[in-house]
């Protein structure tokens, strides 16, 4: 299964994007899912692919050097072939144990580090370690390059294998070696495993009359779990808020969506999203305005770890000039998977469109980029310092005056 297949959508800890989008995702912008019942397509192969099938399969089980080769293991093997065949580093054959996994994935609790990881220009890259996880705690970064799980290279290795190894039993360590821009070399980090539960929403109020709202990422618990922030947040004078979206992966489609409309007027509704199919037809995503938010001045904050869900809820406000955004370019996770529920527990996600912001600002592989660029870099994390959220607040209180 080449390295190319995806990026997302199976997490070691958490959406397999959240998957992440993987989680890892929940970069995952799932707009359905099915179960084939028409095989009739199969017969419709020509003759020679199917006899050159079988040529394959005959020489392997009767000559390759280990004789007990598992037939699942060829089948499945076909089937991520010709998934890879694709070249789409969001769609991807998942075996029934790795389906199965995803799917656990996406209910917010499990054992591992806590980060999305997924294919970035052929490299396994952390798309967004997870807000208070051992990961995190380690010091894991996003656009961290993994170059080896305890000792092992992970050049040419198949995600379902990078996933299994950093996976694992609270309490025991496993070991990334990690490379950062900047780094004169990799370096060895530890991470001791523990059990990931991750809330969706948390918040709090900043200096003055200032909220701070942080989305982690779009779950089937963000919802209810935004209108509790909002609840607090609002229950005193509001001036202005700050909305972060770092290191998000993403989520369900709809939840994104939904919670676009608190910055549209009561009542009202506005785009938020578009996609396109290979046919180019396009679906017109609209939100109803919930007319909190709607006069709020709103600071979005965003990182190249915003991805699918996060990056359409920030080009939406951008569009709409509801936010300024602050912070850096987002990952560029564009397109949307839907997930096939297959009959032997096994699954496909693929992609079958890709995202545009209500402007058509196109999201694949460019990402959102900010309004005000501001970095931050390794020497501010160490520092416990947080460039990006102060010129927030700069930004919040300058409008205040």
């Amino acid at each position: 299964m080449n390295k190319k297949i995806f990026i997302s959508s199976l997490l070691l800890v958490f959406f397999a994007a959240l998957g992440a989008g993987v989680v890892l995702g929940r970069s995952l912008d799932f707009e359905g899912y099915s179960v084939p019942g028409d095989y009739s397509w199969f017969s419709n192969i020509p003759a020679k692919y199917q006899n050159l099938f079988q040529e394959v399969y005959s020489l392997i089980k009767s000559e390759y050097v280990v004789p007990a080769i598992d037939d699942n293991d060829l089948y499945y093997g076909a089937l991520s072939g010709m998934v890879d065949s694709l070249e789409d580093r969001y769609s991807v054959f998942l075996k029934p144990d790795l389906a199965k996994i995803f799917e656990e994935d996406m209910q917010g609790s499990f054992e591992g580090v806590g980060m999305e990881i997924g294919i970035k220009d052929k490299q396994l890259t952390v798309i967004a370690p997870l807000s208070g996880t051992p990961a995190e705690k380690a010091g894991i970064r996003a656009g961290d390059e993994i170059y080896a799980i305890d000792g092992e290279p992970t050049i040419d290795m198949p995600i379902d294998i990078a996933v299994s190894l950093i996976r694992g039993e609270k309490g025991t360590p496993v070991v990334l070696t990690i490379w950062r821009k900047g780094w004169n070399s990799p370096q060895d980090i530890e991470i001791i495993r523990d059990t990931i539960e991750i809330p969706a929403v948390t918040w709090e109020r900043k200096q003055e009359n200032i909220g701070y709202i942080r989305i982690i990422h779009f779950s089937q618990d963000t919802i209810e779990e935004f209108k509790k922030a909002v609840q607090e947040i609002t229950s005193q004078p509001l001036d202005g808020l700050i909305l972060d979206l770092r290191n998000n992966p993403g989520g369900y489609l709809n939840v994104a969506v939904d919670i676009a409309g608190w910055w549209v007027e009561e009542g009202k509704e506005e785009v938020v999203v578009i996609s396109r199919n290979n046919v180019h037809q396009e679906t017109v995503y609209k939100t109803k305005g919930q007319g909190v938010f709607d006069k709020t001045k709103t600071v979005v904050l965003i990182n190249n770890g915003s991805a699918s869900g996060a990056e359409i809820l920030a080009g939406a406000l951008q569009d709409w000039g509801k936010a300024v955004l602050v912070g850096e370019t987002t990952f560029g996770k564009g397109s949307v998977q839907t997930f096939n529920r297959l009959s032997d527990g096994s699954a496909l996600k693929l992609t079958v469109a890709y995202w545009y912001t209500p402007k058509k600002r196109s999201i694949e592989k460019m990402g959102i980029a900010p309004d005000k660029q501001v970095d931050f870099s390794s020497q501010d994390y160490k520092k416990g310092v947080d460039p990006q959220l102060e010129e927030a607040i700069k930004i919040l209180k300058q409008e205040q005056k």
